[in-house]
């Protein structure tokens, strides 16, 4: 049949689509009923899309590469283009601005965060989740609350710890504060070597 070369790559792209949606959400802890709800998409197609007896389009993907802050050729497992860069796509969350500075779905995941300064009187809640993060200060001063400390770091101070002790981060001021995180959603650890293995 013409044209069959051609279209038996494009079917095997499209079958991976739905595996990897599923892995994708399941990796993020996230029901399909909660997908749904953040993207207007319903749980029967997206049942369908994972189980692959959908499939997929732009108009469905767009969507879902949203809800998971993936880029599109990386839910569809495009091939790489061989350009090494991280072009960020930065997204704001409760007022702090989060730059990805990883392009990789799961795993640790790397951010520059820019965090304005908390409002007179306010006061953060503390919370609680699977995880292990590490927190770098570039600029300004951040206040991290685990569990029965409070601290202050300024620039060149670093905190590591395990999420699921409560923790709430900060900005007592007076300027913005800038932070690179790494964050390991199942509670991998950072592992720095000070030098090559064998010296």
């Amino acid at each position: 049949m013409v044209g069959m070369p051609d279209d038996e790559p494009l079917d095997g792209v499209l079958a991976a689509v739905g595996p990897r949606l599923k892995a994708l959400r399941r990796q993020r802890g996230t029901t399909l009923a909660q997908l749904s709800a953040g993207t207007g998409i319903s749980v029967s197609t997206l049942s369908r899309l994972e189980s692959g007896q959908r499939r997929p389009t732009l108009e469905l993907l767009l969507p879902l590469a949203r809800a998971h802050q993936v880029a599109l050729d990386e839910l569809v497992g495009a091939p790489a283009t061989g350009d090494p860069r991280v072009h960020a796509r930065p997204f704001v969350r409760h007022g702090r601005t989060f730059v990805p500075l990883t392009r990789r779905p799961g795993g640790l995941q790397a951010y520059k965060i820019v965090i304005p300064v908390d409002p007179p009187g306010h006061e953060v809640q503390t919370g609680a989740h699977e995880g292990y993060e590490w927190l770098y200060v570039l600029n300004g001063r951040l206040r991290l609350r685990l569990g029965d400390r409070d601290v202050v770091l300024t620039p060149g101070e670093v905190a590591e710890f395990d999420t699921r002790v409560p923790h709430a981060i900060g900005n007592p001021g007076p300027g913005p504060l800038e932070v690179l995180t790494l964050f390991g959603p199942q509670g991998e650890r950072m592992h720095v070597r000070a030098r090559p293995q064998g010296l």
